[in-house]
């Protein structure tokens, strides 16, 4: 008996694979599942949820809103990556010198940076983040920038606000105000267009025309940047880190809050998958049943599921479970639940039961009854395997539907709070503007990863459909 289940099993999937449909269907899904299993992995849930729902301060050093880097092959030019030196890191590119004040209590704190720049377009910002020591007086810091043509920009000395302070460059008024005052006097007069930003003053090519116009190009090579600062106090020092950053970053890119949008992609996977295959399973097991008893018994209980059954179905689901994630902030797992408990009487029921009734009548349950079989046994036994076959295309076609169910909650933010999904991406997405701002990545990769799970059980499905149905081979 067990080898020919074996055989059936063997010539069910050697049949399975003689459709192109189950084939792409099968590989869409491995893709799936390996994304899944290296989310698990890499990422645990802990971190996951912790750097999702992290500060800005934790992405810092991350560009904002930055395009994935296989955008590059688009773009037709080398856009730039985010660069990163620290002088608390030494080495290629930074140094740092210390040199006491004779006689006083005072240190002269020397930083020199040389940065690299050989993109095709202006990074997007450059910051500068200090970290000091001092007792009573703050360090007095200024700024010099060489440009690799050796012409140089010096930056009015100011004094640091807080221990850790920053410089943001790219927005600062008066650094803006410097930089159009030394291109105005150095260009005679030329009256600089208050299109150019500080990023564009700063790593454009600088000629009258193109000052006046406001269309600079980028100038590659050495950037220079010295940081000279005075510190007040024996043990007082001072270190920086300049950031500038890129517009494309890592393989996803980025959203409005620096977030790798990876993690939140890489773990919709395992969440997708273990929602939608859950709740079609559960869903589809407890119509059976609940069928297979109300068809087998009939009578009173058979009323009582079916008029039940009618009633689920003229329900409002969706809006029912807005209205419960709306009054009560609840996780993905609660979230299951109601999605279960509100399916259990579907449309499901209706058709199992169909199937049930017609079983009834064969020969092989008569028999059953006969020899004093019990209502148990027939029903868990003789019943339920028989209508199990036809039941599975139908559980594989439903996952789509819950994957989409829990992504429109997380996109209407009703669904978790905490865990990062595609419809809490997409939900960030069209709070920020995305598609106003050009920021179609952020909307098209999750949804992209939504329409491959669903193609991939819609044509598992077709194609079991087919083979469990003799009738559709025919068409």
């Amino acid at each position: 008996m067990s080898s020919r289940v074996e055989y059936g099993w063997r010539a069910t999937l050697r049949e399975l694979f003689t459709y192109k449909s189950a084939i792409l269907g099968i590989a869409i899904l491995a893709f799936l599942v390996a994304l899944s299993v290296y989310a698990v992995v890499t990422i645990p849930y802990d971190q996951a949820v912790k750097l999702w729902r992290g500060s800005e301060n934790v992405w810092i050093n991350n560009p904002r809103n930055a395009l994935p880097e296989w955008w590059e092959w688009f773009a037709g030019k080398k856009l730039p990556r985010t660069l990163v030196l620290d002088s608390r890191v030494t080495g290629f590119g930074v140094s740092k010198a210390v040199t006491p004040v004779v006689g006083t209590d005072m240190k002269l704190v020397t930083i020199n940076y040389i940065i690299d720049y050989n993109y095709d377009d202006f990074p997007s910002e450059v910051n500068i983040f200090f970290s000091a020591r001092y007792q009573k007086n703050p360090p007095l810091v200024k700024l010099v920038v060489q440009k690799p043509g050796g012409e140089e920009i010096e930056f009015p000395r100011f004094s640091l606000r807080a221990p850790n302070d920053s410089l943001y460059y790219s927005i600062s008024k008066d650094v803006l105000s410097t930089l159009v005052s030394y291109y105005a006097s150095k260009h005679g007069g030329v009256n600089v267009s208050d299109r150019l930003t500080s990023i564009e003053l700063t790593f454009g090519r600088a000629s009258r025309e193109g000052l006046e116009s406001g269309a600079l190009e980028v100038e590659k090579g050495m950037y220079r940047v010295r940081i000279d600062a005075v510190c007040f106090g024996e043990d007082s020092d001072l270190d920086a880190r300049i950031v500038v950053y890129g517009k494309v970053h890592g393989p996803a890119g980025t959203d409005n809050l620096r977030r790798p949008l990876e993690i939140a992609l890489l773990w919709g996977a395992p969440v997708a998958l273990a929602f939608g295959l859950t709740a079609s399973l559960l869903t589809t097991v407890l119509q059976m049943v609940i069928a297979t008893i109300g068809a087998w018994y009939g009578g009173v209980i058979d009323d009582i599921i079916q008029r039940l059954t009618e009633v689920y179905m003229i329900l409002p689901f969706l809006p029912f479970l807005i209205m419960i994630s709306a009054f009560y902030k609840i996780d993905i797992w609660v979230i299951l639940a109601v999605v279960i408990v509100l399916s259990i009487f579907g449309g499901g029921i209706k058709s199992t039961r169909a199937l049930v009734l017609s079983i009834k009548e064969y020969p092989y349950i008569e028999a059953a009854k006969v020899y004093g079989a019990s209502n148990a046994r027939i029903i868990f036994l003789y019943i339920i395997p028989k209508i199990l076959p036809p039941l599975v295309p139908g559980l594989i076609s439903a996952v789509p539907g819950f994957v989409f169910l829990e992504a429109a909650l997380s996109f209407l933010g009703l669904g978790d709070p905490f865990l990062p999904t595609w419809g809490k991406v997409l939900n960030d997405a069209f709070n920020a503007g995305a598609l106003y701002r050009g920021y179609f990545y952020w909307v098209l990769e999750p949804a992209a990863l939504l329409m491959l799970t669903a193609f991939a059980f819609a044509f598992l499905g077709f194609a079991l459909d087919r083979v469990v149905n003799p009738r559709l081979r025919e068409m």
